[in-house]
């Protein structure tokens, strides 16, 4: 099972070598709380050696007056506020005037949630929209006419979507390659193929009476292979067993 998925994604690897620096553009009310997790580490590397870009917009250069509106009450009433459309369109559409988009995506919490399947199509992208939500979320004719993918990280609300959008960046960012050193250790990750990964090991072999498994110190790779599939199955079933269904 896993030479076949990493046989299949060593294709999906070759194609983004035939393609441009990805370009991630978020729209976003709070610009300073997203940028910081795209200013460390392997993202930043990832950035640093242009494999991607990533551009913030705030969606208040784009308000409808002087006074940076952007958002208003709900109709029908209710608590909270609306991100508009006007302001969202405006964005949207300057961006979409200088290249073409694979995916305009819309983070939101009632949307299916973000699997490392979905992870892997969008690696595979060029040109991303990520739409942060906010407040009561955005006026539904925003995800009517242009959102083309929506996606929630979980079943819990956060008080604005940048977070999210990092979440989904990062994961993306990390399959392309070049990003990570060894790109086999992406290959191998949970829910690749919807298992979860083995457990893992490093020296010292035995640390006070608690030793390494033995397969795993034998050198015979066709072994340890087995082992960690066997190991990887027997952990899905036990933690995460809906994988499996």
């Amino acid at each position: 099972m896993l030479n076949f998925l990493q046989a299949n994604l060593k294709k999906q690897y070759l194609c983004h070598y035939l393609k441009n620096t990805m370009r991630i553009d978020i729209i976003t009310v709070s610009p300073e709380l997203i940028k910081s997790p795209f200013e460390h580490s392997i993202i930043k590397r990832a950035i640093d050696k242009k494999l991607v870009e990533v551009h913030f917009h705030n969606l208040r250069d784009y308000a409808i007056n002087a006074y940076g509106k952007i958002d208003d009450t709900p109709f029908g009433g209710g608590a909270g506020m609306v991100l508009m459309i006007e302001p969202i369109e405006k964005c949207i559409s300057k961006l979409q005037k200088e290249r073409d988009y694979d995916e305009i995506i819309y983070t939101t919490p009632d949307a299916k949630a973000l699997n490392q399947q979905t992870a892997n199509s969008l690696s595979l992208a060029e040109n991303i929209i990520i739409l942060t939500g906010h407040y009561k979320g955005v006026d539904q004719r925003v995800r009517d006419l242009f959102i083309t993918k929506e996606i929630s990280i979980g079943d819990y609300v956060l008080s604005g979507g940048e977070l999210a959008a990092a979440v989904i960046s990062d994961a993306i960012i990390r399959l392309i390659p070049g990003v990570i050193g060894d790109e086999m250790s992406a290959l191998t990750d949970s829910f690749q193929d919807n298992l979860l990964a083995p457990e893992v090991y490093t020296r010292p072999a035995n640390y006070k009476g608690n030793k390494v498994p033995d397969v795993l110190l034998s050198g015979n790779f066709k072994k340890i292979d087995i082992w960690r599939e066997n190991n990887a199955i027997a952990r899905t079933k036990r933690i995460r067993p809906d994988l499996l269904d």
